[in-house]
């Protein structure tokens, strides 16, 4: 241990690991805060933080199974030319849990209206359901990120220690996500369409089409930053009404 810490290529290993962990999180920072979107402000803060301390869980004990892990990705069968690893089975079977549960939200918001599809939502949505959710899709991303991990990093401390930074980070920058969604329900939309388009990469890359995600991060980034155009608009209308109101008052 110490001499990692004398190690500039661990710490070096470690930035890098830390920031890779951090980008590979997004997905599961947005799945979970669409998810608790639907439950009331106590029980979205339970399952927020349960899901992300899974993840952490299910991260840690996957780095302490690096044979195993790296097992995943022998191949199981042939399909088409095309060998399939139990990796590969798990992001295909991710991404269409996204893709399904993405649908089946949009479709709900679009029959029910944003307000009353929300409120009805949130009466309904079992929290244990909601928690099962996340663990399911935070088995998912796990399994990516560790493997991608453990090709970046040699020393088990190190990757161990990126993770926990990383979702250290993810914490704090969930908590801000889900408020926003809570906020200002068109963002769900947006949201849901990048789950959408992150199930679609998964399928993709579990039958060995590898979509680069610097194009996908690209997209979501563009279409967050006109969202926030769209938000930054509506609050300066609310406040000159308001400013109206008052004066007429």
């Amino acid at each position: 241990m110490l001499e990692l810490l004398a190690s500039p290529e661990a710490w070096a290993a470690l930035v890098t690991l830390t920031a890779m962990e951090i980008v590979l999180g997004i997905d599961n920072i947005v799945f979970i805060s669409v998810l608790v979107a639907r439950l009331d402000p106590v029980r979205a803060e339970r399952a927020r933080r349960i899901g992300l301390a899974l993840a952490l869980v299910f991260r840690i004990a996957l780095l302490t199974l690096l044979s195993w892990v790296i097992g995943l990705t022998e191949p199981v069968f042939s399909l088409a030319g095309h060998d399939f690893s139990w990796r590969d089975l798990v992001l295909v079977a991710g991404g269409l849990f996204l893709i399904a549960k993405s649908t089946g939200e949009i479709h709900a918001a679009i029959e029910a209206g944003e307000e009353e599809g929300a409120a009805a939502g949130a009466a309904a949505v079992s929290f244990g359901w909601t928690v099962a959710q996340v663990v399911g899709i935070d088995l998912v991303f796990s399994v990516d990120s560790i493997i991608t991990a453990i090709g970046m990093a040699q020393h088990l401390p190190v990757m161990i220690l990126a993770v926990i930074i990383a979702v250290g980070i993810m914490y704090v920058a969930s908590g801000a996500v889900a408020r926003f969604i809570a906020a200002y329900p068109t963002t769900k939309m947006l949201a849901l369409s990048f789950l959408l388009l992150i199930g679609m990469s998964l399928i993709a890359d579990g039958f060995g089409v590898h979509v680069p995600r610097a194009y996908i991060y690209s997209a979501m980034a563009f279409s967050a930053l006109v969202e926030l155009f769209n938000v930054t608009a509506l609050r300066r209308a609310r406040r000159r009404r308001g400013g109206r109101i008052t004066r007429e008052r």
